[in-house]
């Protein structure tokens, strides 16, 4: 699995609205089979990964502001871990910094290491295939690559200023890392709702993704000026090196999928990259739109992981907050969403917030028309939310499905059951349930609806039932806790919560 024997992170070059960091990878092997983007077998290659923002983020001259480019251009490199024999970060990493990013370099790795490749993976080529029968045992650690970090600058960090984002003016500020999606249009008018004033940060991709947000990104810069957005090639750098990976399909770019073919750390490439917007306005929380669900630790062949989601968990942003703290950024990462299912969100967003549903788009290849963004209405997000809006008592017209688009979603649910929705098992049976109690499911090939539901199989009550849970609010211990919503809007907002749960619709 070793594709290549070292990456180079570094080092960051920062201008007031930019930085840019080069990766070089040596020592390629196996990859002179590619035409397009070729890469030559133990040359030297080098991309290099930008972030450009729209206002002045960083000082060139400021220590801190070069030690923060240098983590956000980190991150991508994570997901190389386990095929390579070096990582060498160049630049301003201390002691803290070193720690995140060991910590995070070997759960990613064991992250890829089960979903990836011992899972299966239609990406995947050659004898790495092999992996999903082979025997495996659990290695005592799953980076098999040793980080490498440059020696400290002799420019120390300045001791005269905490070098925390946020100043006493604004200390409680919102950041809420917007994707054009329900979890983060929910987040935003759940804090306006709340009396806060929230920033919409919006990471934009260079590619097709970019059109998922693109009509939240529109319609929100319009109406607050708020509004911010951090252009990267991320995305291109992804490319460039899952091109360098000989056990990756030549093909990968045109494979329709729901996955991407190797990376499992991707929300922190985002993150991160908000984080010097937070700095410049003095913005202290950072709110990203997870739900419960996201949270879950389960075994494969002896080896336990968070399913693919880490970065997604509330572990997850825990340890990003502990890191925070201890650079002494007094910067908190949390989610308003973990006590809600995703049916409650899309039902709170379309019911409390219908402009802001207008400009949802939840789609993995959403295509520009008449210079809107519109969802695909074919991939599994796209069936969920159709599922949910319909459920939910709201046309998914309004969210850019055309009739025929929805019909099809709601026939591919009747024909495979759950197994077309990314839910919980036991969600996706009450989702289906409701459907179906609604007459919302088409007949299927055999001329009859579909009997995979809860309603017709009788499990778990009436489609009443599955309605109260589906929207009732879910406070857990491990998974949601009160303790982690913030104690200024804790009451209200678990009151909006249950409000909402009440008002269901029978």
């Amino acid at each position: 699995m070793r594709a290549f024997d070292r990456l180079e992170i570094g080092p960051v070059r920062i201008q007031a609205r930019r930085l840019v960091c080069p990766y070089t990878v040596i020592g390629v092997r196996g990859a002179g089979r590619r035409a397009r983007g070729a890469a030559v077998p133990g040359r030297p290659e080098t991309f290099h990964l930008i972030y450009r923002y729209e206002e002045p983020v960083f000082r060139p001259e400021d220590p801190e502001s070069l030690a923060l480019a240098s983590m956000i251009a980190a991150q991508v490199a994570l997901n190389y871990g386990l095929f390579c024999r070096t990582l060498r970060f160049r630049g301003a990493y201390a002691r803290h910094d070193r720690r995140f990013l060991s910590t995070m370099a070997e759960n990613t790795a064991r992250e890829i290491f089960v979903n990836k490749l011992l899972r299966p993976n239609r990406f995947l080529t050659g004898p790495a295939r092999e992996l999903q029968d082979a025997r495996i045992r659990a290695p005592e650690s799953f980076c098999v690559a040793r980080l490498v970090f440059d020696e400290p600058s002799a420019r120390r960090l300045s001791r005269d200023k905490p070098p925390a984002p946020g100043n006493p003016s604004a200390r409680g500020g919102w950041a809420v890392l917007s994707s054009g999606g329900k979890d983060s249009l929910a987040s935003y008018g759940l804090l306006r709702e709340l009396g806060q004033r929230p920033h919409p940060v919006f990471v934009n991709e260079s590619g097709r993704h970019w059109f998922t947000a693109l009509n939240a990104y529109r319609g929100l810069r319009a109406a607050d000026p708020a509004t911010a957005r951090a252009w990267t090639n991320a995305d291109r750098l992804f490319s460039w090196m899952t091109r360098r990976l000989p056990f990756v399909r030549p093909d990968f770019a045109r494979l329709r999928s729901d996955d991407y073919p190797i990376r499992l750390w991707t929300v922190a490439v985002f993150l991160f990259g908000a984080l010097p917007l937070m700095r410049a306005r003095g913005l202290t929380r950072l709110v990203v739109g997870n739900e419960r669900d996201t949270t879950r630790r389960v075994r494969f062949r002896g080896i336990r992981h968070y399913d693919g989601l880490f970065d997604q968990s509330l572990d997850f942003d825990r340890a990003v907050s502990r890191y925070l703290r201890a650079k002494g950024w007094k910067v908190q990462c949390l989610s308003l969403l973990r006590p809600l299912s995703d049916m409650g969100i899309q039902k709170l967003l379309a019911e409390r917030y219908p402009r802001l549903l207008a400009w949802q788009v939840s789609c993995h290849a959403a295509r520009l028309e008449g210079g809107r963004a519109l969802p695909c209405g074919t991939c599994e997000k796209c069936r969920r939310i159709v599922a949910l809006l319909a459920a939910a008592g709201t046309s998914p017209a309004r969210c850019g499905y055309g009739r025929e688009q929805a019909r099809a979603c709601l026939r591919r649910l009747a024909e495979e059951g759950e197994q077309a929705l990314a839910l919980e098992p036991a969600d996706a049976r009450s989702l289906l349930a409701l459907l179906e109690a609604r007459c919302l499911l088409p007949f299927d090939r055999n001329g009859a609806r579909s009997g995979r539901s809860l309603a017709s199989s009788g499990r778990n009550g009436s489609a009443d039932a599955a309605g109260r849970r589906l929207l009732a609010v879910r406070l857990d211990p491990r998974r949601s806790p009160v303790g982690d919503i913030p104690p200024e809007i804790r009451a209200r907002l678990l009151g909006i919560y249950r409000s909402a749960a009440e008002r269901r619709r029978a």
